[in-house]
C-alpha cells in the first residue's frame, strides 16, 4: 500500500481485541478519516430515518431467508430510499452502507472498521486489509475493564458479538470471517497493546 496516494485501510476485529481503538488511532496518526458510526448516520439520511432507527436495523442479526423476499420486492421500487423504517431489511441497509463507504473512499483516504470492508474493497489495489485478534483471556480482561462487567458477562458479550460478526460476514459476503485469505495481514495484539499495534502497523505500511 502506498500511503502517498489515496488509500483505504479496512479493519475487521474480534470483539474485545481493541481493533476499534487501533483503527481510530491509526487514522489519527495517518491524518485520514476514520469511518465507523458515521456510516450509520449517512445511511440514515439516505433512508430518511433517524440514526437510532438505523442502529436498531443494523444490530439485527441478519437472516437471509427472512430478508430475501422483502428485499427483492421493495428495493427496486424504493423512491429515493424514502421508506418506513419498519420495512427496511438488513440487506437493504448493508447495500446502502456499502455505497456510502465506497463514496467516502472514492473521495479521500480513510480507515474503515467493520462493515465487511475487506470484501467491499477486494479489488482495490492501494489498500490494506487487516484482521485484529487476541487470545480469549486478553479479550475477557479488556471487556471487563472497559464495560465494568464480571468475567461471565464478558464471556457472553464476546461470544455474542463474535457470532454476530461472523454471521453478518457470511450472510453478506459468502466469506468465512476467520479465513486469513480475506486479509493482507492478521495481527495477534496480545503483546502489543493499542499503541504498540499502531506503531507496528505504521512501520509495516512504511
Amino acid at each position: 500500500m502506498n500511503k502517498n496516494e489515496k488509500f483505504v485501510i479496512t479493519i475487521n476485529r474480534e470483539f474485545g481485541s481493541g481493533g476499534h481503538a487501533i483503527g481510530e488511532e491509526l487514522a489519527r496518526q495517518l491524518g485520514v478519516r476514520f469511518i465507523d458510526k458515521q456510516i450509520v448516520e449517512a445511511v440514515a439520511n439516505k433512508f430518511n430515518i433517524t440514526p437510532e432507527e438505523a442502529s436498531i436495523i443494523e444490530n439485527r442479526r441478519p437472516s437471509w431467508w427472512e430478508d430475501f423476499a422483502q428485499f427483492y420486492s421493495n428495493f427496486m421500487s424504493m423512491n429515493e430510499y424514502f421508506v418506513d423504517a419498519q420495512n427496511i431489511t438488513s440487506r437493504q441497509l448493508f447495500l446502502a452502507q456499502k455505497a456510502a463507504i465506497r463514496e467516502i473512499a472514492y473521495q479521500e483516504s480513510c480507515v474503515i472498521v467493520g462493515r465487511c470492508g475487506f470484501d467491499i474493497f477486494r479489488e482495490e489495489s492501494n489498500s490494506l486489509k487487516l484482521f485484529i485478534h487476541a487470545p480469549k483471556d486478553v479479550r475477557i480482561k479488556r471487556i471487563m475493564e472497559r464495560y465494568n462487567v464480571n468475567e461471565i458477562k464478558a464471556k457472553e458479550l464476546i461470544a455474542d458479538n463474535d457470532y454476530t460478526r461472523e454471521l453478518f460476514t457470511k450472510t453478506f459476503t459468502g466469506c468465512n470471517w476467520y479465513d486469513a485469505r480475506n486479509y493482507d495481514l492478521t495481527l495477534d495484539v496480545k503483546n502489543f497493546g493499542v499503541q504498540g499495534a499502531v506503531e507496528f502497523l505504521l512501520n509495516f505500511i512504511g
